[in-house]
């Protein structure tokens, strides 16, 4: 990574002009069985299409609140970067009724109905799949996103000492995140290119976010993402720190 990213969407550019085709997120999900693998040129996709998506059809504007009520998930991971690139503040397990836009899962559409502006829903089903029913009064994330432009620019600059990320009540500027990561990334066993991190942690702290993306982003490495691992015993961990070539965890 460079020394001159200030943003997390700064390291997301360095690490794709530095080796798109290496896996930068590969997600499990121990209650469904899914799994899927990211490069880094197909996050970064995502993440660009996303970007999209909140800057043109949702019309967010730097310094707006997204509350994101979503779990440890590749997609989360993906609206946490797409609101690094537009400069609006992602607020992990925010308040709907204090944000801008809220995105939801399936679970928390309820809670979600507090946002008086623009809502989204994700199904988080395998594969990116849609809702068999859109929910009402919401995006369906995945009918949406897939027709977004694969390249994305900022109307406006992204100021990296500007709020970026709000989780467990503290803010951080796009800055803070990413040095923070740096700084954190020894004590988790990330080494640099080449390390990749398991993490079974949530993403509602710093910690879970910190092991679960920014850390191995930030130093060149991947992350194994799982959710529900506390459903599976201790063999097929193992097993999966095997076959995944993981060098740490975080659990």
């Amino acid at each position: 990574m460079n020394a001159t990213d200030r943003t997390p969407a700064d390291l997301l550019r360095s690490a794709l002009a530095a080796d798109p085709a290496r896996p930068l997120v590969t997600f499990y999900d121990d209650a469904t069985g899914e799994r899927v693998e990211l490069s880094v040129a197909t996050f970064a996709n995502w993440v660009a299409k996303t970007a999209n998506l909140l800057q043109d059809e949702l019309s967010v504007e730097p310094g707006d609140r997204v509350a994101l009520l979503l779990p440890a998930h590749w997609q989360t991971a993906v609206w946490l970067l797409a609101c690094s690139s537009v400069g609006v503040v992602a607020d992990v397990a925010g308040s709907p009724a204090v944000a801008d836009v809220v995105v939801s899962g399936p679970d928390t559409l309820d809670a979600a109905r507090a946002c008086s502006g623009e809502r989204v829903a994700l199904a988080l089903r395998p594969l990116g799949g849609r809702f068999p029913q859109p929910p009402e009064g919401f995006v369906d994330y995945a009918v949406e996103v897939p027709s977004q432009g694969d390249r994305f620019v900022p109307y406006a600059p992204v100021d990296p000492e500007e709020p970026a990320l709000i989780v467990a009540g503290r803010e951080f500027s796009g800055a803070e995140v990413v040095e923070r990561a740096r700084a954190e990334a020894p004590a988790l066993g990330l080494t640099g290119p080449g390390s990749r991190l398991l993490s079974g942690l949530p993403y509602v702290t710093w910690e879970g976010l910190g092991a679960g993306l920014y850390a191995p982003l930030a130093t060149g490495g991947s992350v194994v993402l799982c959710r529900h691992l506390d459903r599976v015993g201790e063999e097929i961990v193992a097993e999966r720190v095997e076959s995944e070539r993981v060098t740490v965890t975080a659990r």
